[in-house]
């Protein structure tokens, strides 16, 4: 690029090919996984992780107390996400025979397996091709903080960590009914989730170490670990009422696994606000600009700006707006294109709004480079866009906006004076509103990752909403 050349203009694939390729969340795993392994040679063991086809795969723990359902949400999660199922049985279980023999001379003795025991044992598990591949749901475990300490040292951190919870009453009661399927496992219950099989119902078996003392020296023990546990997880756990039918649970599980934590690689937000005339788009997006530092775009300033330092471009749309006619896209787009390539929009980010109103617009934008990563409908009625608009006047003195009922001026002199702008009348309004109807689901199936938020509320109220789904990633959709 010819850095002499004024304004400096940056091609926006600069800006988004990192993104849509996940360059820097790499480097970031990369290096991670550098710091955490400690391998002799650097670069062979980054290039052997890059030869891995996915990385980004689910890792998760879930943990309760005894009788909370960790069997039947593990398994439900594993089968929905497809990934490997671990439990602190199948792990001894499956594992090498030095490392079998060794802890079930433990089990066999009665007797806690040791930590540095449990590493080895999940070390190897997690170099499998399926824990790799496909990822992992591990059930019960870790069940002391040093476990978890332990794990975190060799790199093995989940990304999320469901805590199944109820009260004890609830899981004493619940152990009372407990039955186990001794051909695969599976766990139900007399009163709650009794199989319609006959076959099944005649091997059910009583599970052993469930009755009531026994429920409640388990119970003991698992809140002497839990708080040191939930330390190591917590930012990124969340606590899931388990007193509930299991569809249920397991609904907010799925939607909570959806979800993606922040991460630390470099993000530059590049917002787009859709909405109809009158619901807030230039407030919210004054908002954003004015906390995150991001360049404030509005498309009617921009052409503003250009039809009165008349350039050329801004002295062809002139031509139009004169005549009461929009400006054509390739116009209204060459002068957007020059605003966005700009070093603060690509470097800070930028929030966009009065453009695009058509897919067309849309499919334009995408299709010259700035592509938006985030997208918010500010869904509003009519009639609340109609009191809006209507209600509202300005003093032509001081400039300032009132609202007769919302903001209505303070003396009478002022009240007098004040001006209704052409555009808020209601056949202007139900125009602009009848435009934007139009087109928005035209617009609405372009972007389909886009988020619809309710704008017809306080404007702060709104502005939250917005923000944290712009700090946070969008839900991960699962395949």
């Amino acid at each position: 690029m010819d850095q002499t050349k004024r304004p400096l203009l940056i091609p926006p694939e600069f800006a988004t090919y990192a993104e849509q390729h996940g360059v820097f969340d790499l480097y970031k795993r990369l290096l991670e996984q550098v710091i955490i392994n400690k391998p002799p040679n650097p670069i062979a063991f980054m290039i052997d992780m890059l030869k891995r086809d996915n990385n980004d795969v689910p890792q998760i723990v879930i943990l309760g107390p005894p009788a909370s359902g960790k069997r039947t949400i593990s398994k439900m999660v594993s089968n929905k996400l497809r990934t490997a199922h671990l439990t602190p049985d199948n792990l001894v279980s499956e594992a090498e025979t030095d490392i079998k023999s060794e802890a079930q001379a433990f089990i066999k003795k009665n007797q806690t397996l040791p930590t540095e025991l449990w590493v080895k044992i999940l070390e190897e598990r997690m170099k499998l091709f399926d824990c790799v591949k496909k990822g992992w749901v591990m059930e019960g475990f870790p069940q002391t903080r040093e476990q978890a300490q332990a794990l975190q040292a060799i790199g093995i951190f989940p990304k999320h960590c469901v805590i199944l919870d109820s009260p004890d009453t609830v899981l004493i009661e619940r152990a009372q009914g407990k039955r186990v399927d001794p051909t695969n496992g599976d766990i139900f219950h007399t009163t709650f989730d009794w199989p319609s099989n006959p076959e099944i119902q005649n091997r059910l078996k009583e599970v052993e170490g469930y009755t009531e003392e026994d429920m409640i020296n388990k119970l003991i023990e698992y809140h002497r670990h839990f708080e040191g546990i939930y330390d190591c997880y917590k930012k990124c756990s969340k606590t899931v009422n388990a007193d509930q039918p299991k569809a249920d649970v397991f609904s907010q599980v799925y939607t909570f696994l959806s979800s993606q934590l922040r991460s630390n690689a470099p993000h530059t937000p590049r917002i787009v606000l859709l909405g109809a005339t009158g619901s807030g788009k230039g407030v919210q997006a004054s908002l954003l600009a004015n906390k995150y530092n991001i360049v404030n775009v509005s498309c009617g300033n921009l052409m503003k700006q250009a039809i009165a330092d008349e350039t050329k471009q801004g002295l062809a749309a002139k031509a139009y707006i004169d005549k009461g006619m929009m400006a054509p896209d390739n116009i209204v787009m060459t002068i957007l294109s020059a605003r966005l390539a700009q070093l603060d929009c690509v470097s800070r980010g930028w929030v966009l709004h009065g453009f695009p109103r058509t897919r067309e617009q849309a499919e334009t934008l995408t299709k010259d480079g700035f592509l938006p990563n985030r997208v918010f409908f500010l869904d509003v009625p009519n009639d609340s866009v109609m009191e809006r608009l209507t209600l509202r006047e300005t003093d032509p003195i001081t400039g300032e906006r009132y609202h007769n009922l919302y903001n209505p001026p303070q003396s009478q002199e002022v009240k007098e004076r004040l001006c209704k702008h052409p555009s808020d009348t209601e056949d202007e309004v139900r125009k602009r509103l009848s435009q934007y109807h139009a087109y928005v689901e035209e617009i609405a199936d372009f972007y389909t990752d886009a988020q619809h938020v309710n704008a017809d509320q306080d404007p702060h109220t709104v502005f939250e909403c917005i923000e944290s789904m712009v700090v946070n990633p969008l839900p991960k959709h699962f395949p």
